[in-house]
């Protein structure tokens, strides 16, 4: 639980320095830059990258790219290994075939 708060806390934090310094910051992200830099960060588990991530764009738009994201990897996936994009998706989260 208490986890959780500081997670909350540190993207509140984060979303706000982002702000802050929006108008100091030359670059700005687009959408999918930031799911990546998201999704590669939660793969390594490095909060600070995911926190700066998260960041970058508003929490909905961070959702829609990590959406768009997901289904662009299985679809590659699926191609990759000639076989379907729900078999690969289960496969990727452990379920059993179905």
């Amino acid at each position: 639980m208490l986890g959780r708060v500081r997670k909350s806390c540190a993207r509140f934090l984060t979303a706000v320095r982002a702000e802050m310094n929006h108008g100091r910051d030359k670059r700005t992200h687009n959408l999918f830059e930031a799911a990546a830099a998201y999704v590669s960060a939660c793969a390594e588990d490095d909060q600070d990258r995911i926190d700066e991530a998260a960041g970058w764009v508003s929490p909905e738009a961070l959702s829609f790219g990590v959406n768009e994201l997901a289904c662009r990897a299985v679809i590659a996936l699926a191609r990759e290994r000639d076989e379907s994009p729900w078999t690969v998706a289960r496969t990727l989260l452990g379920l059993p075939a179905a």
